[in-house]
């Protein structure tokens, strides 16, 4: 059956005047993630997983911040280049987005069935939670959101 497990983080500082995205989808927020791209640290987290799964490196090599073609592209746009680099399916995914702000309690289920959409699977094999750091760290005071991903995916031949 060809299984690979895939890992994936990323972290983001938490800034004025951007807009703010999490799996694809835009969050209500006063401040939103600085990033050559739109930032969206659970996008992110979830293509390095895949990529790493794969064994094909990570988002930076693929994608890389000095490529000024892709300024502000959309993460979703990421993740649809990445499923063109080889044929697999996605069995499972299961991501924590760890921030003080904005509480995404409301947007969860929202957040989980856009990344179900994304990337073409059942939203039943997708789980998103969200976690607070208690006051520690950048990501505690405010200042950064981060992201850890694992993915379970069968290549196909």
């Amino acid at each position: 059956m060809n299984l690979r497990i895939g890992f994936g983080y990323d972290i983001h500082r938490l800034v004025d005047g951007r807009k703010l995205y999490l799996g694809g989808l835009e969050i209500p927020s006063k401040e939103g993630l600085m990033g050559h791209s739109d930032a969206d640290v659970l996008l992110h987290a979830i293509c390095d997983a895949i990529l790493g799964a794969l064994s094909l490196g990570d988002i930076g090599e693929h994608f890389p911040d000095t490529d000024e073609s892709l300024r502000d592209i959309r993460s979703s746009c990421i993740v649809e280049g990445i499923k063109k680099m080889a044929t697999f399916e996605i069995l499972n995914i299961d991501s924590t987005i760890v921030t003080e702000v904005p509480m995404l309690s409301p947007y969860k289920g929202k957040i989980r069935d856009n990344i179900a959409k994304i990337l073409g699977i059942d939203k039943g094999r997708v789980s998103v939670k969200a976690k607070r750091n208690e006051g520690l760290g950048p990501v505690g005071e405010k200042e950064a959101i981060v992201c850890y991903s694992v993915v379970l995916l069968r290549l196909v031949k």
